[in-house]
């Protein structure tokens, strides 16, 4: 058995270093336990934003429930009022957390946001020229999430 003699001065510096140690050890605990419960509360909030989202949607859908027989001129004239607000609330949720709906600028795709599904017969348009959004797209931050998926003329 090999018996290692150690200074004074290095048994100091190694129980400093160690003490050191243990107490980023400890340091580093708790602040994952804090970015851990930072997490769940997040995620907490992000669900109760999208519950409400769900409660407009099933009070919509109860509503046209109850009346099954009563197609009312009133409540078809509200539907598009209400689905727009679904969306509103959809997009604020996603805008709270850095995700964007992209907006075009220009009627000829811009390929690096674009996706192009389909091709209609068009010759009253310029060759490429968008003549319809099938989905949108967005960003988080600068990076692109989804592409705008689009429909584009083409002459023949």
């Amino acid at each position: 058995m090999n018996n290692y003699k150690i200074s004074e001065e290095d048994r100091n510096k190694l129980l400093s270093q160690i003490r050191t140690l243990f107490k980023e050890e400890a340091s580093l605990k708790q602040a994952l336990r804090q970015q851990g419960e930072n997490n769940r509360s997040e995620k907490e909030q992000i669900f109760l934003e999208l519950l409400e989202v769900f409660d407009t949607l099933e009070s919509l859908l109860n509503f046209l429930e109850d009346r099954p027989d009563e197609p009312d001129e009133r409540v078809w004239k509200r539907l598009p009022k209400s689905l727009k607000s679904v969306q509103t609330k959809l997009l604020s949720i996603l805008e709270k957390r850095q995700v964007l709906k992209i907006e075009l600028s220009d009627h000829q795709p811009d390929f690096t946001i674009c996706q192009v599904v389909e091709r209609e017969i068009r010759p009253d348009l310029a060759e490429q020229t968008i003549t319809k959004i099938v989905r949108q797209g967005f960003t988080i931050e600068d990076k692109l999430l989804r592409p705008i998926e689009v429909i584009t003329s083409q002459q023949e």
